[in-house]
């Protein structure tokens, strides 16, 4: 026992911590401050409040302020306040409170994790508590409220970034609409909502499972403050919630066993849950290749923009209502108009409630003068929800919803049945026009198939056989086995127009499945000089490995002469069309630029150390980088991956392969390869990354140098920002990355230097990046610095198209 549990939580003024036999007071007073690294811990040993600092800022932090040293000092000032001050004896912060009774003021730390400022003066009253003033946490006890009588409000507040606690753009609430919903805030703008509660959830949780929790309550009396809390009956349970600097509200469950925190529930899942994603009277459906749509019997209100994919504008009626036809609306044609009826739905926002029964809803929504309410549901704890106006926030949950019901003409409505009995008429008239056919063609073929049979029998088990005896030999059972057909409908039958790309393994194609799931199809080309032992080699590599920026394989393909890989779609393709594209580059600034940066260094940590297997990628270029919707870089093309064994360190290859420019001198001219071998690679991208151009670009220079050889020559003349791309160097925010591009250089220098010993490892790199290691080695000249001579057949097959080489003879 006597183990420290780290939360990571800030409330207000709280460092959270769960502690098991922990003794220490828990009071400040007038005499009794904490200085730092002193701290208080409470009654039970539950919490403990004191100073600390975050994994990758120097600052000291007791709650959200940040303090350059180690001097900083919480004390109870002489008018009674709970005080931050330095060594200067500068306040920084304080409660802000008036205090009649300073003398007898303490500050306590609770067992529930509230730091309480009060006096002797009226029995230990309450001045100021840190529940009522929370940073981004949400711990059991605590109540998140809003009193509609006098404004005030108690609401979480993200932090700028997991290395920056001040406050950051969002914020959570419960706010008293027609009945209470949770909101979270984006710059004070609606960003998502749960909901009405009805008593027992919010109806618009597509997981309900956070708001069934033990303990969680909603108090919606509207004579008192709204608020919203929980507390576990047993104590043993520990879990807490944060809103983080995404905007995502997260609920943490201690797990004793992997001693650290799991994410039990996140708010935000998809686009769909940010609110009004797809407009007035919209529909989000996030299961659907294109998430937008309009409701029924509405149509875009900008179909321009909708085409390019944005849907805020949203829909408007195809048809008018019949009462909106009516000059006097007076309703007296109501039986016009219906209603459609959409089942599990998150409802619409700002219900207006009423308390009738289910039964009396549509008519009082049909009822209601000048065609005002365009919608109607109802739930057993709230009762009867009626819209008027625009229909904002819309969803399709796959499970849970509310049935809502759409006020439409009734010529829409009849559209719905005509188009249904349409559809049955045709599908039953094709059947048998198919079948018919069908017939007859099998009829006329019986004697052909007949004659061709043993000889596709005998070709096809030859080939496709033994490759599907290769895969259950390597015990890829559970990978799964697409079929031909089902590929080719997916890609159009492999149309051009799908084609994502070329490699060396042959072509990649977009594909559809009939799911609406997007995918990326890798079909061995007839022409490549890769085969089966590449492609069951990317099957056995990567089929073994799951992190997040590495790209997921989701199952293959072998039939007759056939060879298909199966990959999750990146929607941005690969890096080196952002990278190196005068337009596109553009989107890439710093910020985004040493993200991907980081991301290709913690996918090559996870194959170099953390997998089951030690893997070294043998290719790791740009065109081999794919970046998904929000530019996560994921490392693909394991066809040339090698597994190492437990004790391996180093390997010899007769036949090299790789891609010029890419390659270590050890690997291009002896075949030996190493994990140094994929950080070469990674020098190299890395070097790509920060300056925006290829190293192959510098084929023919009037210097005759390399990428390499040029940042080599810069950096010996003092000018290595002459390597820094001008988009980096033309944003606002330039000089504040200036070291940070710096170091990225330096690193990069280090990583492509002649020989292995004088190459850190990619775990040593990624503690250089994020500083965990200030002082540099001084790079040496690094490798191949002086540009190949190439003939004009050799470099047609070189990087410059992103074509992987093999059989390459070293020099």
């Amino acid at each position: 026992m006597g183990k420290t549990i780290s939360c990571s939580v800030l409330l207000a003024l709280i460092s959270c911590f769960y502690l098991l036999f922990a003794t220490a007071l828990d009071t400040i007073t007038p005499s009794k401050s904490i200085k730092d690294p002193d701290v208080i811990i409470s009654q039970k040993g539950l919490f403990r409040l004191g100073f600390f600092s975050l994994v990758n800022s120097s600052n000291r932090y007791v709650g959200i302020l940040p303090l350059k040293d180690s001097s900083g000092i919480l004390t109870i000032s002489d008018d009674g306040n709970l005080v931050v001050s330095n060594g200067k004896a500068e306040i920084l912060w304080s409660t802000n409170v008036n205090n009649t009774a300073p003398n007898a003021t303490t500050a306590q730390l609770l067992d529930s994790g509230n730091l309480v400022l009060s006096n002797g003066e009226d029995g230990a009253s309450s001045l100021w508590e840190s529940f009522e003033d929370p940073s981004n946490a949400f711990i059991e006890t605590m109540k998140i409220s809003t009193d509609v009588k006098t404004g005030r409000k108690v609401e979480l507040k993200s932090w700028k970034s997991i290395d920056d606690p001040s406050d950051g753009n969002f914020s959570l609430s419960l706010e008293p609409f027609n009945s209470p919903e949770g909101i979270i805030r984006k710059n004070n703008q609606l960003y998502y909502r749960t909901g009405p509660w009805n008593g027992n959830t919010f109806i618009g949780l597509i997981d309900k499972y956070a708001a069934y929790l033990e303990g969680f309550y909603v108090a919606d009396n509207p004579q008192q403050p709204y608020y919203m809390t929980y507390e576990f009956s047993n104590d043993s349970m520990l879990i807490y919630s944060e809103l983080d600097s995404q905007g995502k509200f997260i609920e943490w469950k201690w797990d004793e066993g992997k001693g650290n925190w799991i994410n039990k529930y996140s708010s935000y899942q998809t686009n769909c849950d940010v609110y009004g994603y797809c407009g007035a009277f919209g529909i989000c459906d996030s299961s659907k290749r294109t998430i937008c749509s309009c409701l029924k019997g509405f149509k875009p209100r900008n179909i321009e923009e909708w085409s390019r994919g944005n849907w805020s504008s949203g829909c408007s009626r195809t048809t008018l209502l019949h009462c909106q036809r009516d000059n006097n609306g007076s309703g007296a044609s109501q039986g016009d108009d219906g209603f459609l009826e959409m089942k599990m739905m998150k409802v619409p926002a700002f219900p207006h409630l009423s308390s009738i029964s289910n039964g009396q809803c549509k008519d009082q929504c049909m009822n209601m003068k000048n065609c005002s309410c365009v919608a109607y549901a109802y739930d057993d704890g709230i009762g009867c929800m009626l819209w008027s106006g625009d229909l904002i926030d819309v969803q399709k949950f796959s499970a849970s919803g509310v049935d809502l019901y759409i006020r439409l003409p009734s010529s829409e409505l009849d559209k719905e049945k005509s188009s249904k009995v349409i559809v049955i008429t045709t599908v039953t008239a094709g059947i048998v026009v198919i079948t018919i056919s069908a017939l007859f063609l099998w009829c006329g073929m019986a004697k052909q198939r007949g004659t061709n049979k043993r000889h596709k029998q005998i070709k096809h088990k030859s080939y496709s056989e033994n490759v599907r005896e290769s895969l259950i030999g390597v015990k890829l059972q559970q990978l799964p086995l697409f079929n031909f057909e089902e590929l080719a409908t997916a890609t159009n039958n492999f149309h051009p127009e799908k084609r994502l790309g070329q490699g060396g393994f042959g072509p990649v194609y977009k594909g559809t499945l009939d799911d609406g799931k997007e995918i990326a199809v890798k079909r061995l080309s007839k022409a490549s000089g890769q085969g089966l032992e590449e492609f069951m080699n990317e099957v056995v590599v990567i089929s073994k490995l799951q992190h997040r920026n590495l790209v997921r394989l989701l199952g293959c393909c072998v039939e007759a002469e056939e060879k298909i890989l199966v990959y999750e779609f990146m929607p941005n393709k690969s890096l080196d069309a952002f990278l190196f594209d005068p337009i596109r580059q553009r989107l890439l600034d710093w910020r985004k630029r040493f993200n991907i940066i980081e991301g290709i260094s913690r996918g090559l940590l996870y194959l170099h150390r953390d997998s089951r297997l030690k893997i070294i990628h043998r290719d790791l270029k740009a065109s081999n980088v794919l970046l998904d919707q929000d530019l996560n870089p994921k490392i693909s093309d394991f066809g040339m991956a090698r597994i190492f064994g437990g004790d391996e360190n180093q390997a010899n290859t007769k036949r090299v392969v790789g891609t010029y420019g890419y390659m270590s001198p050890e690997y291009a001219m002896q075949g030996q390869f190493s994990e140094k071998s994929d950080v070469f690679s990674y020098g190299v991208l890395l070097l790509e990354i920060v300056s925006g151009r290829r190293n192959t670009s510098f084929y023919n220079n009037k210097d005759d140098l390399s990428l390499l050889g040029y940042a080599w020559k810069l950096w010996r003349e003092g000018n290595i920002w002459g390597l820094v791309d001008k988009v980096i160097l033309e944003s606002k925010s330039y000089s504040n990355n200036e070291k940070e591009i710096w170091r990225c250089i330096h690193v990069g220098l280090l990583c492509v230097q002649e020989y292995t010993k004088d190459r850190p490892t990619i775990s040593t790199v990624i503690s250089m990046l994020n500083s965990e290691i200030s002082d540099l080695n001084t790079p040496k000249q690094p490798a191949f610095t002086q540009a190949p001579l190439m003939s004009h057949d050799v470099e047609d097959r070189g990087s410059l198209n992103g074509v992987t080489l093999t059989n390459l003879d070293g020099r």
